[in-house]
Formats: structure tokens, C-alpha cells, sequence
């Protein structure tokens, strides 16, 4: 077994462990592997041991990867910050973007979706631990922003993201998933059910809480 498989299935043996420990059915939760910064090939080998969808955070760098890898039936997210001059290639290439932060963006997003595409899924990103140095809605204008964002043609809203402030304790990695999976299933005009939680570092606590996409990267394709 290549190291780069090793890697794979421990991580997938991590998720059906965690899923497994909450009461949840394996398939509940979805692997994205995050190739950031990381070369075409790796995303190649990754694919041919079954991966088929894939994260970025760079418009350039995964408009290039995307490039090279066609011939391949991956699904691509974008789940980096989102600047108003990148929204167009974002809109045309990708199937899910994860980190969409404010209402201006999504619009353009909306506009900028071409016809023949199925609607772009979103998540809307919650700064959910209110570090200046991140993205994201501020939680309680979450519902606000929801709403709006439900209304725009092109786009199925989905589901939220987060990106905790680090934290080696398991029990307070749980904490602020929970506070943003409450204040969702609290918004009863609004149905989400999609949670983009977690990374190589909290994995089995933001499967506790509900993750539906959990996105990996340095345990997959290690450290960068």
C-alpha cells in the first residue's frame, strides 16, 4: 500500500469512527480533500483511489488544476475567501462554494451562474469564534443573510461553514460547532441541512456536531 493510500484510508477510517461514535450512518458525512498548494498529480492519485471531490482555495490554482485533471469526474468546491473580482470564474467552474460571506457576493454569484448549469450549492461562512482575522457573518446575522440569500436565482442554498479558532481540547473543539448547528436548527423559516465543519485537527468533534462535509487536507496529502 503507497503512503498516500495509507493516509486516505486512515482518514476515511477516522470519519466511519467518529460517525460510528455520534449514531450517525457513515454516509451522513462526505470527505472533501483539500489540495491546496498541493500538485495536480497528488489530486490525480487521490482520485484514482476513489476521492471524487475536491476543495481549493485559490481561483488560479484550481482553475489550473481543473485544467490538467478533466478528463477526470471530479466535483470541485471552492472554499477560500471570495473577492468580488473572482466571483465570475468561480460562478462558471465550480459546484459548491463553501465560503460565501456576504450578501454582495452572492449576488454576483447568482448573476453570474451560467443558464445551462444546475444551481450553484452555497454554504454561508459563520465566523463563529469572531477572530478578526477570518471570514465570515457574524452569527446572529446569520438568519438575516440566510433569507436573503435563499432568494437569489442560481444558487441552492445548502448549508453553513465554519472555521473555528484552534483548539487542541476535544470537548472545546465541540463547542462553537454546536452553538452554530443550534442557532440553524433554530431558524425554522429557513431549512439547511448541510454542515462544512471540521478539518485534520477536530475531525471527530465536528462529526459529533453534525459535520457533513468534513474537509481534510494535511492528512491526506501531508504537510504542506
Amino acid at each position: 500500500m503507497s503512503e498516500s493510500e495509507e493516509r486516505y484510508q486512515r482518514v476515511l477510517s477516522q470519519i466511519r469512527h467518529a460517525a460510528s461514535i455520534a449514531g450517525r450512518p457513515r454516509e451522513s458525512v462526505n470527505l472533501l480533500a483539500v489540495g491546496k498548494s498541493k500538485p495536480s498529480r497528488d489530486i490525480a492519485n487521490l482520485y484514482r483511489l476513489g476521492q471524487r471531490h475536491f476543495g481549493e482555495n485559490y481561483v488560479q490554482e484550481a482553475l489550473s488544476k481543473q485544467e490538467r485533471l478533466g478528463a477526470f469526474d471530479i466535483t470541485w468546491h471552492f472554499i477560500g475567501p471570495i473577492q468580488s473580482n473572482k466571483t465570475k470564474p468561480i460562478a462558471e467552474h465550480f459546484t459548491w462554494v463553501h465560503s460565501v460571506d456576504r450578501f454582495k457576493i452572492a449576488e454576483r454569484l447568482s448573476q453570474q451562474r451560467p443558464d445551462f448549469l444546475p444551481p450553484l450549492n452555497i454554504c454561508l461562512q459563520v465566523n463563529i469564534s469572531g477572530e478578526d482575522s477570518k471570514s465570515g457573518v457574524e452569527l446572529d446575522e446569520l438568519p438575516e443573510l440566510a433569507a436573503a440569500v435563499g432568494q437569489l436565482p442560481g444558487l441552492s442554498l445548502r448549508g453553513v461553514m465554519a472555521v473555528p479558532a484552534p483548539e487542541d481540547n476535544y470537548h472545546r473543539q465541540r463547542q462553537p460547532y454546536r452553538r452554530l448547528r443550534e442557532a440553524v436548527e433554530q431558524m425554522h423559516n429557513i431549512k439547511l441541512n448541510t454542515f462544512s465543519f471540521g478539518m485534520s485537527g477536530d475531525l471527530k468533534a465536528a462529526i459529533m456536531e453534525g459535520a457533513t462535509w468534513v474537509r481534510v487536507g494535511s492528512a491526506l496529502f501531508g504537510e504542506r
